[in-house]
């Protein structure tokens, strides 16, 4: 069995926005992930041009022991708890080697989708919660967006000086472990919704912080980050890791 979703996440901001924004948000969300001997680990990051098509290619581990649930840890092997992420980022497409949003038709039927709303607080874990991530709170002052209230995607269409788009997540979950598969599966879906939510919030609220950057002011804020969490997982106690049981 495989267990495809779409999640889908509206926001306040262009194309071309998002493309700053993402990546700032990867490299701070990165950093309070990271320490203690996990969190993400960065190998490569450099452009790549392959058949007409040029983007950045990243490939990235994820040291994960105390993300996944403790069954899953008792059963594990040593090293099966790393995980290997290669993405192809010709945005605004991204491919990676478990998600690819080419789909037969006849695949597509079995696909569901999860829209996500970044500023309804039901959507995410009281224990996640921060106010300074709050888009019903945050006002932009840079751009003048926000705070997002109930209605904020209905009124979007009223107002043609905010940008807005939409972001299309496809995940594709593959577990073969003979027993485990359906609960793995649905637990990692889980977290995905959980993770898309909260970097999406993030991401807005951080909106002043990132707004003005360039692409360039990107990069070198990325070379930077990659010596912070090599530190960081050598040196540093375990920073705002959330135990996969909670």
């Amino acid at each position: 069995m495989v267990l495809i979703k779409e999640y889908r996440v509206i926001l306040p901001v262009s194309v071309e926005e998002y493309q700053v924004g993402q990546l700032y948000s990867v490299a701070e969300a990165s950093k309070n992930e990271t320490g203690g001997g996990e969190g993400v680990e960065v190998l490569v990051n450099e452009p790549y041009e392959k058949d007409g098509e040029r983007g950045q290619y990243t490939h990235k581990i994820y040291h994960l022991q105390s993300k996944v649930p403790t069954f899953v840890r008792m059963l594990a092997p040593e090293g099966a708890l790393n995980m290997h992420e290669k993405a192809w980022n010709a945005y605004p497409y991204c491919r990676t080697i478990i998600t690819v949003h080419r789909l037969e038709p006849d695949t597509w039927k079995n696909v569901e989708v999860v829209n996500i709303d970044i500023a309804d607080r039901r959507q995410i874990l009281p224990k996640d919660y921060k106010q300074e991530e709050d888009p019903s709170k945050f006002k932009s002052i840079k751009t003048g967006r926000g705070p997002l209230g109930p209605d904020w995607k209905k009124l979007l269409g009223q107002q043609s000086d905010c940008p807005h788009m939409c972001a299309y997540k496809l995940v594709t979950i593959k577990f073969k472990w003979w027993g485990l598969q359906n609960k793995v599966e649905n637990f990692i879906h889980k977290q995905e919704r959980r993770l898309f939510t909260n970097f999406h919030r993030q991401l807005f609220c951080w909106l002043d912080k990132w707004v003005e950057l360039t692409m360039d002011d990107i990069r070198k804020m990325e070379d930077e980050t990659k010596k912070e969490l090599d530190e960081m997982r050598e040196k540093d106690p375990v920073k705002g890791m959330v135990a996969a049981d909670d």
